[in-house]
């Protein structure tokens, strides 16, 4: 018979095994409690920790969070101005005479959800937009405030027509960092004593008519930019149309400043290629808001698929692209330099080192509405034939709306519009598409539609009465050290080649005929089709 001890042997050692099961389960269970505890803790102690108040001070958050390699310039995010603003002082600064022309608001203006966008005075680089425009508000505030977001700080607005008009004008100058210089007598009798008019480089221009006059006009307005921005302690200048943006592909913080930033110190102007706007319907009301589509320019294209392409491409216009294709320029401000034509750049004193940017563009919205080919046909007064729309205007495609708005009827006009611009064909689009010749492009049209949805332009129009003064639109508002600009500029330039060195002057003797004989660069077409059998003979 079995010993009964043996048998229940087990059945006596049960009570402490399922103890320390027990005990194990416990411990564990204590352990998966007080774990996510424990981090959720370090976390919240983590965070409070960085700046004492960082959870509730914004300019403290603006520092921590802004962009890479901003934070030794105080880089802040729109709408995070004005708690930062506070902790920097702005650097005084010297005016030189050619302010006295440019009229602007104060330096700060209550925007709709303290959007102020009011840059502090040491945030580098220092960009500043010049133009030469005669647009409306619906045009020039959904542009600039849009450059205003990706950094640009200061406006160097040329008016005339309808943006000098006082309802136009009175908002331009309430903007902060914005200059209004109206084309009066006293600013065209500055400009006739301008070095330009001695010099060959831009004398092909002189005396024409309609694309020409204007031409000659922005060189002359960018040439007194280059002051004003001087004195301000710009670093770069950038000359823009109203109808164009600048799309800084290619930054981390799709940020100008910060492409701008990156660039070497011996660069002393960067290329901006062109991409032109390719509209999908002839009932556009607001491009900037309404057009996503654009055909990339020949410098972003492998050369075989922009050949390979191009009669798809062109669909029976004269160019691959409507209007010109050399894109624009930013300058470094330094001196010496002058302007080279609207698209570039140049210097007195030496060849300026440039480079070309791979990915960044300057998106160009050339007839983009309908109306566009009746408001430049309003603007010339030349006669429609094939003669005489060459004295007018530079470009092929220009010429020929010309004459079709001149002489066709409104019927026969749209047919033409949707023929030679509206990009109708879907299949077509969708091939041009896949080969990268055209590309979808949402990030002007988000911003600033957001800026539009957040009341940003409403706010500014409907402020802007109890900002100005009424003195404003006196004609005792203009100073008469304004027409010291010229004099003040040859003197300077006098007054410094005065104390260079022989081994200096004999340098600049060097470059004085390259740069003085250096023609200034018009708005040229793209390359031909016939132009890749040059590039194939030259290889």
């Amino acid at each position: 018979m079995p010993n009964p001890h043996y048998l229940h042997a087990p059945l006596r050692t049960s009570p402490s095994s399922s103890s320390s099961a027990q005990s194990l389960a416990s411990k564990l269970i204590l352990l998966l409690t007080f774990l996510p505890l424990s981090l959720a803790a370090l976390a919240f102690v983590l965070q409070w920790k960085g700046d004492g108040g960082l959870l509730t001070d914004p300019a403290s958050a603006t520092a921590r969070w802004a962009p890479q390699g901003s934070h030794n310039n105080h880089e802040v995010f729109p709408g995070m101005e004005a708690s930062a603003a506070s902790l920097l002082s702005p650097k005084p600064h010297q005016s030189s005479d050619c302010l006295s022309l440019a009229r602007s608001g104060s330096p700060s203006f209550p925007y709709f959800r303290d959007w102020k966008f009011d840059f502090v005075a040491n945030l580098r680089p220092k960009i500043c937009v010049t133009t030469s425009t005669s647009a409306g508000l619906d045009q020039i505030l959904p542009w600039m405030f849009y450059h205003k977001v990706i950094g640009v700080s200061t406006f160097y607005l040329f008016v005339e027509g309808k943006s000098a008009s006082p309802g136009v004008a009175k908002v331009l100058e309430s903007i902060p960092g914005v200059k209004v210089i109206y084309r009066t007598k006293e600013l065209e009798e500055q400009q006739a004593r301008s070095r330009i008019w001695n010099e060959t480089w831009l004398s092909s221009f002189f005396y024409k008519p309609c694309n020409y006059e204007l031409f000659v006009k922005q060189s002359l307005n960018m040439e007194m930019a280059i002051v004003m921005a001087r004195d301000a302690g710009m670093d770069w200048i950038l000359h823009l149309d109203t109808d164009e943006l600048i799309h800084p592909a290619g930054s981390s913080e799709y940020s100008l400043r910060q492409l701008l930033l990156d660039v070497p110190g011996d660069v002393d102007m960067v290329i901006f290629p062109n991409y032109e706007s390719s509209v999908e319907r002839d009932d556009i009301k607001d491009p900037f808001s309404e057009i996503s589509m654009f055909k990339k320019n020949y410098d972003h294209l492998p050369k075989d698929t922009y050949f390979g392409m191009y009669k798809e491409s062109t669909r029976g216009n004269p160019n691959y692209f409507l209007t010109y294709g050399n894109g624009k320029s930013v300058a470094r401000v330094q001196e010496h330099l002058r302007p080279n034509g609207a698209h570039r750049w140049h210097n007195y004193m030496k060849t300026p080192s440039e480079v070309k940017l791979e990915e960044a563009a300057v998106l160009h919205y050339t007839y983009a509405k309908f109306s566009d080919l009746t408001s430049r046909r309003d603007r010339c007064g030349c006669k429609p034939t094939k003669d005489d729309v060459k004295r007018c205007f530079m470009l092929e495609f220009d010429r020929s709306a010309f004459i079709i708005a001149s002489t066709a009827t409104e019927e026969e006009m749209r047919n033409w519009y949707h023929e030679h611009v509206v990009w109708g064909d879907k299949d077509l689009k969708l091939k041009l598409l896949r080969k990268g010749i055209l590309a979808r492009i949402y990030a002007p049209m988000a911003i600033i539609q957001g800026l539009r949805e957040s009341g940003v332009f409403s706010s500014i129009v409907a402020s802007a009465p109890s900002i100005i003064s009424k003195d404003k639109f006196s004609g005792s508002a203009e100073s008469s050290n304004s027409s010291r600009v010229s004099d003040t500029l040859h003197s300077n330039k006098i007054r410094k080649s005065s104390t260079l060195n022989q081994t200096t002057a004999r340098k600049v003797l060097t470059f004085k005929a390259t740069a003085f004989n250096d023609a200034a660069v018009p708005p040229l077409p793209p390359p031909g089709a016939t132009d890749d059998l040059v590039l194939v003979e030259k290889a």
